[in-house]
């Protein structure tokens, strides 16, 4: 019996496992490319999205999926939201023990149906998915810096047990119960870190990077409500805390996107030349139709969508923004 699977071998799921076996745990990592799978097996190296690090031999690697799911106890879902259903979906509920716990650590919106990466994994499993967020860059965990995220469940003792799994010496983990909020935050954020990369690619300044977490934040806060948040969540770890560092950083996926964007580049030339997954991209089509689902204005995310998806000019994006009617400050 196998305790511990992570699935999904990106730069975030390749961290979570070293972080297990660190702990001298069982773990089982599953790799979508059997030919990544098997230079990871040789070289203990993932080359493609965490290079700097060493994976021990203790992590079992396969891109089989079944067999790394059969017999675990804990599973950690790290799969880019927009895949989470064409992974999880060929599996039958029975390929997953029923008394496993189910840990979704993506970041997203699903487009079309707007389900957050739980949503999905319940729809397809038959059970509900504590979520793992906050700040937390996987080239600094990998590295021991000091971190601390959420993890959020319904159940309170499955959250301190999975708080228990998680938690290192230089990876605090905290609990809570807002599932809804921390979710939001974990996904919203990366579309504001466009946002902030236009910005600072633009050359904008302090002033308006500022201008931009802080009303960026508002937003969150506005289509959590609207959700069922809870406030207090957007003011912690997966909200404001997730937020500051994405939108501040250069190891940031989607701050680099904008910038990219504001340097004259267009969406399908910077997608061409990564492997990895700037979530925020689709995120701002999901977004936007669920901000006018709920009747909740997003200025900042709809000009980020405009943008991609739209063509609009990442100038045009900030007058716009500058330019609407003038309102008070907690209202809208």
């Amino acid at each position: 019996m196998r305790g511990n699977a992570v699935i999904g071998a990106g730069s975030w799921g390749t961290t979570l496992a070293v972080l297990l076996a660190g702990k001298g745990l069982d773990v089982s990592l599953w790799v979508h490319e059997e030919d990544l799978a098997a230079a990871m097996r040789a070289t203990r190296i993932n080359s493609i999205y965490l290079p700097e690090a060493r994976l021990p031999e203790s992590i079992r690697i396969s891109a089989d999926l079944e067999d790394v799911l059969r017999g675990a106890s804990h599973i950690i879902s790290v799969v880019p939201t927009q895949h989470i259903r064409g992974v999880f979906g060929r599996l039958g509920k029975r390929a997953i023990r029923d008394d496993a716990s189910l840990v979704s650590a993506s970041k997203g919106i699903e487009n079309g149906t707007l389900k957050r990466p739980s949503q999905i994994l319940e729809e397809l499993t038959g059970r509900s998915a504590a979520v793992l967020s906050g700040p937390s860059f996987a080239k600094e965990v990998i590295q021991g810096k000091p971190t601390a995220v959420t993890l959020a469940a319904q159940d309170e003792d499955e959250a301190r047990r999975l708080q228990e799994l998680l938690n290192t010496g230089f990876f605090r983990v905290y609990t809570h119960r807002d599932i809804t909020g921390v979710e939001l935050g974990g996904a919203l954020k990366n579309v504001v870190a466009i946002a902030a990369g236009i910005s600072d690619g633009l050359d904008l300044g302090g002033n308006a990077r500022a201008a931009l977490i802080t009303r960026g934040l508002a937003e969150m806060k506005r289509l959590g409500a609207a959700m069922g948040a809870l406030q207090q969540t957007f003011s912690g770890l997966s909200g404001i805390g997730d937020l500051v560092l994405t939108c501040t950083a250069d190891l940031s996926r989607n701050y680099t996107f904008g910038k990219e964007l504001a340097q004259g580049l267009t969406p399908g030339q910077i997608m061409a030349t990564r492997r990895t997954v700037a979530e925020g991209v689709q995120t701002s089509k999901s977004v936007v139709e669920l901000a006018k689902k709920q009747g909740v204005e997003m200025p900042i995310a709809e000009q980020v969508y405009k943008v991609i998806f739209e063509g609009s000019s990442p100038m045009k994006a900030v007058q716009e923004l500058m330019g609407r009617s003038l309102k008070n400050e907690f209202t809208q």
